[in-house]
């Protein structure tokens, strides 16, 4: 006799949104993952941030069709009773069934080995300029390489965690070790928590790290209001502190983008040596300690202190670009205060995103982000496809009037520094109190 399905409402389900406690529905049938999340391989936070919600589109960007055999494991029994799915998302599910009947996602071409290829032969260039060269031009030079490296081998760590880019997992854990933690000294377990977390809540205040610069930087004045982060699960205070460096942020986003590395190590650090559970602590705790052997050894090499500051520096600044390009994507998009929701997979990631108008030539640069709105509906594509499937995604945006833009890379420059100067401006003229401090005192007294 066949066997009466159980239903559950969408106002029942959300009720199971807490730890110890988490209930999914992927494709109307609901999930328990309350055991899941403390080995989910993307980590708890996806988890937590979406339970008790239809997370159906959100699930097919971020997995395989592979991992679909995880999930009878986690089926509670029951079906949501009022599953609909809407036109923008069905439309988003098929043509990610297209895509991946055309094999777009496992035909990765030669990029990968092209890349490390060159990233060896900068690696060697640098090495030689230090220690087989008297010139302060040329270690000067050598410190900008090591910049462009550091670049490089970053774009092959965002895809690595996004995607299998080698042959087998071993492989694709190497290379992540190796690139992020080994030559670049930034845990890529901490990269893969802290942007898994970015592309579930894009532009939220709230839930989306990448824009949580408090207090050096803020997109929005609705961060005035003391918004809680909920990934650092703290406070984000406007205080009289975060007012003075806001109030002048436009004027401060380019110095601080060149030595926003530091930032990068010091998180690494807190993470792996924190009580998050993590996957791996120990390769990723090793990696950074290599890392951290040979490039002081190597700055150490140069004659006098003087050229070794030059060259750290050179090579934190030239690195500074990308730090630039991954803010230029979302600053001066729409934001939104709240948590993320899994229903509206397509709707989220085009309006909190922009792309970079490029030649095909300049591809190599931007290393994907020139498609950050393909690559945020489709992260596990290949970058290699991200300009191929961009006219299908254009039509699809414009079919249910939802935004694409783009902008040069000068232009979304230009965008991105008007945003901060705007809500420098609004700092600057608050109305409502915060604690102040001598140096605000001193810089905006009258006279």
């Amino acid at each position: 006799m066949t066997e009466t399905k159980r239903y559950v409402t969408s106002s029942e389900l959300k009720t199971h949104n807490k730890p110890g406690d988490l209930w999914i529905c992927i494709k109307g049938k609901v999930y328990d993952v309350s055991d899941w999340v403390k080995t989910h391989p993307g980590g708890d936070l996806p988890l937590l941030n979406l339970a008790g919600q239809d997370v159906t589109d959100a699930y097919i960007a971020l997995h395989p069709p592979t991992a679909y055999h995880h999930l009878d494991n986690f089926f509670s029994g029951y079906y949501l009773k009022d599953y609909k799915v809407s036109g923008a998302s069905n439309d988003y599910r098929k043509l990610y069934s297209e895509f991946n009947k055309m094999g777009l996602f496992e035909n990765k071409g030669h990029g990968v080995l092209i890349s490390m290829v060159f990233i060896a032969l900068m690696f060697c260039v640098c090495v030689y300029g230090v220690l087989c060269s008297e010139s302060w031009l040329v270690h000067l030079a050598s410190g900008g390489l090591m910049g462009f490296l550091w670049i490089q081998s970053g774009w092959l760590g965002h895809d690595s965690g996004h995607y299998q880019i080698m042959v087998d997992r071993k492989f694709n854990r190497f290379a992540q070790i190796l690139t992020g933690n080994c030559l670049a000294g930034i845990s890529i377990g901490w990269w893969k928590r802290n942007h898994t977390a970015h592309h579930i809540a894009v532009n939220s205040l709230e839930y989306d790290p990448d824009l949580q610069h408090m207090p050096v930087f803020v997109v929005s004045s609705k961060f005035f209001d003391s918004l809680t982060s909920k990934y650092y699960e703290r406070k984000l205070k406007f205080d009289g502190l975060t007012r003075l460096l806001v109030s002048y942020q436009h004027f401060t986003y380019y110095p601080v983008m060149c030595l926003a590395r530091l930032n990068l190590f010091a998180q690494s650090f807190m993470l792996l040596l924190s009580n998050t559970p993590m996957a791996n602590r120990g390769e990723e705790l090793f990696g950074l300690f290599v890392f951290w052997v040979w490039y002081p050894l190597l700055v150490s090499c140069l004659p006098n202190w003087g050229e070794r500051v030059m060259f750290v520096l050179a090579s934190f600044s030239v690195t500074g670009i990308q730090h630039v390009q991954f803010t230029l994507n979302h600053f001066s998009s729409t934001v939104y205060v709240g948590e993320p929701r899994g229903n509206d997979w397509f709707e989220k990631q085009t309006n909190g995103t922009l792309n970079i108008t490029c030649s095909e030539f300049m591809d190599w640069f931007h290393g994907g982000l020139q498609f950050q709105i393909e690559h945020h509906l489709f992260p596990r594509l290949p970058r290699c496809h991200l300009r191929k499937i961009s006219p299908f995604v254009k039509d699809l945006c414009k079919k249910h009037g939802l935004p694409y833009d783009s902008a040069s890379f000068y232009k979304a420059n230009e965008m991105t520094v008007a945003t901060l100067r705007a809500a420098a401006l609004q700092a600057r003229d608050l109305t409502k109190p915060v604690p102040k401090n001598l140096v605000w005192e001193a810089l905006n007294s009258p006279g």
